[in-house]
């Protein structure tokens, strides 16, 4: 049954406190998850006997929620392990995996402002619900579920032991401990805490920590890893001589860095740092997934270590899918959620900044000399977005706009379109005549994204100059603008 005020979107249900995000409401959410489980009665996976696994962030009121959540399902008799204090999203899923439960029920809001706050449903292989269960809970919104003369027990349960002994052995500590490298660590008064802090301390490894204290507030910026929200990171860094910036979203399931300098380096980068290394010096086996909104360096990678790249549509989930059908190396999106199937088929921002970590300890390598070291073997990539917070009407009509647009037009930056892709949005790749001048140039692409969840509409465009993408941004900017 459609609910007005609930709407799952590419990993879960988000609202802005109060107003749409109340404790009604997110008792209607958490009882669509309990009826959805009821429904699965009898499953190898997701019997309701199984029970199911619930977490909170730093969010305002998060612990409140998740207690709700964990009362609402209880009483339909799933047993609830509920976390015993603030919980990394990777964490909380990890936890469903390792405890065999039939899901999870992670509250964040991820990376948006303060006063957002979200239900994440996790499957209980560990990673974001398939679209096809993320369609079955959205059925039960609304929908009544028997209550059981005595609720199934609420246990409290410490999820970050078994999960950081499964992190700290994927990479590579002993080298990082030896590299003699320091860094600065950015939780962004999230989920991320002081957990790679604490970890640094104890191998060990010089670093510096800023906001790794809980603030719901978030003061002064989104918990995003991105800019203008990572610009601390980035002058912490190179006040402190380090040779690399880490930094975790809200929830900690997302990566975002700074190199020595102090300079953003985009979560694109980041996968192909990862990518790079994954192929050459791990060797793992598995075919490569990105998000349609990811850097095209990618493809190049792979080309050269003659790996399959599979190019899906926006959000995690795809990802997950890929990752649960077949033999998959690690899979990403744009906004810095890059998994590894051998750890789980999960974005993990805490995982990912150790290996990052790890990468420049084995290369002998500051992060600022790897990103570099890709642009001059494969090509100058620069990659640029901007967010609209536009009416609903004024970003529904810059998609019918820009899907009507023909081969030629030269609509954005002067630029005559080479063709158009609608796999996930409407994206435009671009004649740009830059790219003659360029040895190996990246190839210049523009995509218009309309979310489905918020008045939001997102443009990401990839180029060969910082100067392009500039120009690239305004241009896209304009045209959606228009009347």
């Amino acid at each position: 049954m459609p609910h007005p005020q609930i709407k799952f979107g590419t990993d879960g249900w988000r609202g802005v406190i109060a107003d749409d995000f109340t404790f009604a409401n997110v008792r209607i959410a958490a009882e669509a998850i309990a009826a959805y489980l009821h429904s699965r009665s009898g499953s190898a996976d997701e019997d309701p006997s199984k029970g199911i696994c619930i977490g909170y962030d730093t969010r305002f009121l998060s612990k409140a929620f998740a207690r709700t959540c964990a009362e609402v399902v209880a009483a339909t008799g799933i047993p609830v392990a509920l976390a015993n204090d603030i919980t990394p999203t990777p964490a909380l899923s990890f936890g469903v995996r390792g405890r065999k439960a039939a899901g999870g029920i992670m509250i964040t809001s991820s990376h948006n402002p303060a006063q957002w706050n979200g239900v994440k449903y996790k499957a209980w292989y560990g990673g974001s619900g398939k679209p096809s269960i993320i369609s079955a809970i959205e059925t039960h919104l609304g929908q009544n579920v028997p209550r059981t003369p005595q609720p199934a027990p609420i246990e409290l349960v410490d999820f970050l032991p078994p999960y950081l002994a499964a992190i700290e052995s994927f990479a590579n500590l002993d080298l990082i401990a030896k590299s003699g490298m320091t860094f600065c660590i950015d939780s962004m008064y999230g989920a991320g805490r002081t957990i790679l802090s604490d970890i640094f301390t104890r191998i060990g490894v010089a670093h510096v920590q800023i906001r790794g204290n809980v603030d719901p507030l978030f003061p002064g910026i989104n918990p995003e890893p991105i800019e203008p929200h990572i610009r601390a990171l980035g002058i912490a860094t190179a006040a402190n001589g380090c040779q690399a910036g880490l930094c975790t979203d809200g929830d900690a399931d997302r990566i975002g860095a700074t190199d020595e300098n102090g300079n953003f380096v985009d979560p694109h980068k980041i996968f192909s740092v990862l990518l790079s290394w994954v192929l050459r010096r791990k060797g793992w086996p598995g075919a490569v997934t990105r998000a349609f909104n990811t850097t095209r360096m990618l493809d190049r990678i792979c080309a050269k270590y003659h790996r399959e790249l599979i190019e899906h549509g926006i959000g995690f989930k795809f990802v997950c899918d890929y990752m649960l059908e077949r033999e998959i190396v690690m899979g990403g999106e744009e906004s810095g959620g890059i998994g590894f199937q051998r750890h789980l088929p999960e974005r993990d921002g805490l995982l990912n900044a150790l290996l990052l970590a790890n990468v420049m300890a084995e290369e002998s390598k500051t992060l600022g000399q790897l990103v570099a070291d890709l642009q001059a073997e494969y090509g100058e990539h620069q990659y640029g977005r901007i967010d609209l917070h536009i009416p609903d009407d004024v970003k529904d009509s810059a998609i019918a706009r820009a899907r009507a647009l023909k081969t030629g037009d030269p609509v954005f930056a002067g630029m005559p379109i080479l063709r158009q892709e609608n796999l996930d949005g409407v994206k435009f790749y671009l004649d740009n005549p830059e790219a003659a001048s360029k040895p190996n140039a990246a190839e210049t692409w523009l995509l218009l994204r309309a979310s489905g969840t918020e008045p939001l509409m997102r443009i990401y465009t990839e180029s060969c100059s910082t100067e392009s993408v500039q120009k690239l941004l305004e241009s896209a900017r304009a045209f959606a603008m228009q009347a």
